[in-house]
């Protein structure tokens, strides 16, 4: 067998109460005749995904591995999991249906609920950023975008600064790197402030459009989302652009600045923090703004705002680790689903990392989980009553499963 290492991952789904979600949000709309249950079968498309077999042709030769048997309800432990054309009709007809692909949305959210409710904090950090998913067939909404030079999907993902992805949407190539930016930033910012949290937001200079100012100002959102260099910002920083007398050093010189400016599509003067960065052997500097209602020194700002850049990482491991560029559907609401799937698995992933595993590979990517404790060989062994698992230690030694183990039981039950 392989993949043993999903049964930890399993436990800790279960642990925040995955499947009691699935039922809370998903409908069987099957009749009382079924082989296998709507649990087990979300259960190995989400399960699959994170062990990186993305392919539904994958399915012929995961049902006979054990692990995928575990991690279903015991009445497909003897059976096996369910084959390519179960999953294929799964994924395609039941979860394309309108209830349940809301529903797939609210899974993953009321799933890291769940994690919020063990160790919340007073202030949410949310970053949004979009990316690019080429296609290679004539799947619906598909088109060619001369900035990533492809024909492609342009989803916007919503994060939190643990990592966590909070929503999602699948978009056609062809539209702006902000469209829909309410559907997906105004509810989260509600749900937040619901909870009596602080909300602060970071987004690069594709979010620099003026209503995102006003509607994160109107609720009290603090802010920091760079805007394009111009000749007006450039010459409020103009002292700061000459190259310094004497011989470049090996680090380069940096100066901060902060002013306020009205570009001619604000109602009102906004405050502007500008870095300027003199590197040796380069004739001009580099420049670049951000806007923000943040109280910080401006250094501060611009530190602050660098680690959006984690966000990017993130969207990186999705693509890598759990495929979501896999959208190889010709309908557009199959490959939302297939999307919405990947994000379940996505956020699987990263609560295991940031709330199991210990200090000294929490920082490991989910590539690296991936090849390191869920590639894991072992045999599955059947008595009368019960079944031995029996894995192969590598990079998952007893020690270090023992304490996964440990961690999960005693984090809380979260409530709900």
């Amino acid at each position: 067998m392989s993949d043993g290492g999903l049964i930890l991952v399993r436990e800790l789904g279960e642990r925040l109460g995955f499947g009691e979600l699935i039922e809370q949000h998903l409908t069987d709309s099957r009749g009382k005749n079924m082989q296998f249950c709507f649990a087990d079968l979300l259960r190995q498309s989400v399960y699959s995904r994170l062990a990186g077999d993305e392919d539904l042709n994958d399915a012929g030769r995961l049902f006979q591995y054990p692990t995928f048997r575990l991690i279903g309800s015991e009445e497909i432990w003897d059976r096996g999991a369910a084959l390519t054309s179960r999953l294929q009709s799964f994924e395609t007809e039941m979860l394309a249906e309108d209830a349940n692909f809301a529903g797939l949305a609210s899974l993953s959210r009321a799933l890291i609920a769940k994690a919020e409710a063990l160790d919340s904090g007073y202030r949410t950090v949310l970053d949004m950023d979009s990316t690019e998913i080429p296609v290679y067939g004539e799947q619906e909404q598909s088109a060619y975008t001369g900035h990533f030079e492809s024909t492609c999907y342009h989803p916007l993902f919503l994060f939190n600064r643990d990592g966590d992805c909070l929503a999602a949407k699948l978009r056609p190539g062809n539209v702006h790197s902000a469209e829909c930016w309410e559907g997906l930033l105004l509810p989260e910012i509600e749900r937040q402030q619901k909870q009596g949290k602080e909300v602060v937001f970071r987004a690069d200079a594709a979010f620099a459009k003026p209503e995102i100012c006003e509607a994160l100002e109107s609720r009290g959102v603090k802010y920091a989302i760079r805007i394009p260099a111009n000749e007006n910002r450039e010459r409020d920083v103009a002292e700061l652009l000459p190259r310094p007398v004497g011989r470049p050093g090996i680090k380069p010189i940096v100066w901060y600045k902060g002013f306020r400016y009205r570009a001619a599509s604000w109602t009102t003067a906004r405050r502007v923090v500008a870095k300027v960065e003199h590197h040796a052997g380069e004739l001009f500097p580099r420049i670049r703004f951000i806007a923000t209602n943040l109280t910080l020194p401006s250094r501060g700002v611009v530190r602050f705002y660098k680690k959006r850049g984690t966000a990017e990482q993130w969207i990186k491991e999705g693509k890598q680790a759990v495929k979501m560029t896999r959208l190889s559907c010709h309908r557009f609401r199959s490959n939302e689903v297939r999307l919405w799937l990947s994000v379940i698995a996505y956020n699987l992933g990263n609560l295991w990392r940031r709330l199991v595993l210990p200090q000294r590979i929490s920082n490991w990517s989910l590539t690296s989980l991936q090849q390191r404790l869920v590639k894991i060989g072992g045999r599955l062994v059947k008595h009368a009553r019960y079944y031995w698992l029996l894995l192969a230690e590598s990079h998952l030694t007893r020690r270090l499963f023992g304490s996964m183990l440990r961690r999960m039981e005693g984090l809380p039950l979260p409530a709900g």
